[in-house]
This record gives C-alpha cells, sequence and structure tokens, in this order.
C-alpha cells in the first residue's frame, strides 16, 4: 500500500504523520511579543518551521541573529536571498535579555550566512555568547553556525567564546550539494566540525540532515560515519518540507520506522544520541538532548581524556 499520495498537480500530499497543531496559546503569544519588544528574528518563523507553536509553549526558541536576509541561496531553506542590512550591534544584548527573560536552560542561537562580512560574523556570534554567558551563566548555549567559507580564524573566533555545543548541519549527502547547497562544499563542512573538536574537545559538537530529497539509504550511512570520523557527538536527522513551490520538491515522505532505523545504526556507530523522526529538527527539543546524565558523563569523559 502506498504511503504518500499526489495532488493533481503531481505535487505530494503529506502523510498523517506530519500533521501539526496550529499555534496559539497563552505562552505562545508571550514569547512571540517578547521577539517583537527587542525587534529580534527567529528561525521558528523564518524558515517556518512546523514545530514553532510546540517549542514556544515550550518556552524555547532559536534565536536568528545577523538579520533575516541570507546572502546564500540554498534550495531547501525559506529564509529570503539577497543584500544584508548591516549589522546591529546591540541585537547580542537584545538576545541575551531575551534568554534571561524565558528562563532558558539551553538557548540556541543561529545565523543566516553573512558571507559578504570578512568573518561571515563570527564575531557577532562571539559577542552573542559572551553577552549571554555574562547574563546567564549557567544557561548552556548551543550555536547553529555556518561554514564562515572554510575561514579557520573565523571559526576559532566561535569556539574562543567557549559555547557548550557547536552545530552545524550538513543537511544532506554529498551528491545532492550542489541541488541543496550550492554554495556549499560537503567536505568543507565536515572539516568545520573536526576543526571545532581539535581546537576545543571539550565542545560538543551536532551536525544534521534532513530526508527526502531523493537520497540513498547507503549515503545516509555513510554520511554518518563520516561524521563519526571527525567524532560529532550528535546527530538530527528530520524530513524535508518544502517551504513553497518555488524550492526543492519533496521526492519522498520517509516513513517514522526509517527514521527508527537510522537512529539504531548511528547510535551502534557511535553517536552520543540521535534525534531521529520525521517532525525533527536541528533545534527541536535540544536542550533535553545535552541534559540527559549519560550524555554529560561521556561528555565530562571525553573532556577528561582530552586533558590528558
Amino acid at each position: 500500500m502506498e504511503r504518500t499520495w499526489r495532488d493533481q498537480a503531481g505535487v505530494l500530499r503529506k502523510p498523517d504523520w506530519l500533521k501539526v497543531r496550529v499555534p496559539g496559546g497563552e505562552t505562545y503569544q508571550n514569547v512571540k511579543g517578547l521577539v517583537r519588544k527587542y525587534n529580534l528574528h527567529t528561525v521558528c518563523e523564518e524558515a517556518r518551521c512546523p514545530n514553532i507553536g510546540h517549542c514556544w509553549e515550550r518556552k524555547s526558541a532559536t534565536f536568528l541573529i545577523m538579520g533575516d536576509t541570507c546572502t546564500r541561496s540554498c534550495g531547501f531553506c525559506a529564509i529570503k536571498t539577497g543584500r544584508p542590512n548591516s549589522l546591529d550591534l546591540v541585537e547580542p544584548i537584545h538576545v541575551a535579555e531575551a534568554i534571561q527573560i524565558l528562563g532558558l536552560r539551553h538557548a540556541v542561537i543561529t545565523s543566516v550566512n553573512r558571507d559578504e562580512l570578512p568573518d561571515g560574523g563570527a564575531e557577532h556570534f562571539s559577542r552573542t555568547i559572551r553577552a549571554t554567558r555574562h547574563r546567564t551563566p549557567e544557561t548552556v548555549i548551543e550555536v547553529l553556525i555556518p561554514d564562515f567559507e572554510g575561514n579557520p580564524e573565523a571559526l576559532r573566533k566561535v569556539v574562543d567564546a567557549k559555547p557548550d555545543v557547536i552545530n552545524h548541519n550538513l543537511e544532506t549527502v554529498s551528491r545532492l550539494y550542489s541541488q541543496v547547497r550550492p554554495q556549499a562544499k560537503y567536505w568543507r563542512s565536515i572539516e568545520l566540525i573536526r576543526r571545532v573538536k581539535e581546537i576545543d574537545p571539550t565542545i560538543g559538537t551536532k551536525s544534521g540532515i534532513m530526508l527526502g530529497l531523493g537520497e540513498r539509504d547507503e549515503e545516509v550511512l555513510e554520511l554518518m560515519r563520516d561524521l563519526q570520523d571527525v567524532d560529532c557527538d550528535v546527530m538530527t536527522i528530520g524530513q524535508y518540507l518544502r517551504p513553497t513551490l518555488n524550492h526543492l520538491p519533496v521526492v519522498e515522505y520517509v516513513p517514522p520506522e526509517k527514521f527508527d532505523f537510522f537512529r539504531e545504526k548511528g547510535m551502534e556507530m557511535g553517536f552520543l544520541d540521535v534525534a531521529s523522526g520525521p517532525l525533527v529538527r536541528s533545534s527541536f527539543h535540544a536542550e533535553d538532548v545535552f541534559h540527559k546524565d549519560a550524555i554529560l558523563q561521556r561528555l565530562a569523559k571525553k573532556r577528561l581524556e582530552s586533558h590528558r
């Protein structure tokens, strides 16, 4: 029996397991009001994340720094492409204030690509991390960073600011990069994760991909092994959802049991955790992953070994 169906235009219709409730509720409105008050951007809104209602009700949001306009044109992303405005130098303080008001024990901070900047915005990341650490020293800070065009000094600026977790998404398998991430390079992204551990082995590393773009199972497993080879701690795997008809089409809606399969394989390979499911996104329940006792203990062991 077919798991997916097409409409009259030949476009795949979403299966039942991808249905989510309409956002709302008092807490959701409070978070939305806070985002507006400080003139902040969130990837939840800009990327049209299906989990926005769930996450905002939990007082969880992924802050998007350096504006809402990206210098790249990835085939999957809803964030607009163009010439960005100049950086808001007060933004790091506003993000830190919002994190403090929300009382987040785990904050996720990401950005658009800013390839027109000499360091790709690495210093802005650093200032945001330090401002957050100053206001809420107990908050676990996770940053989801771009590749900085392979600039090692830019990456070092972020690492030296001492976030707890550095996330950089591969997004898809190597074969599909020219369609999905035309301005990125698969091995450059792998190298970024390797360099994080080389500079500071105490920082947790994370990466994520989307399924449903035409990848093959063996290519996904190869990608997972590539991440393991550079000591990536955690991986996320979710379903690609087409933001508009101008974006790449969904080739397949992958059934939940296939996500379970990849999670099982990833745990066998040695990842500290693999969050894998149709609605999983890079930041979805991020606070739960790096607060698990087993993961904290294994990261602590890694840190001890790195100092020997």
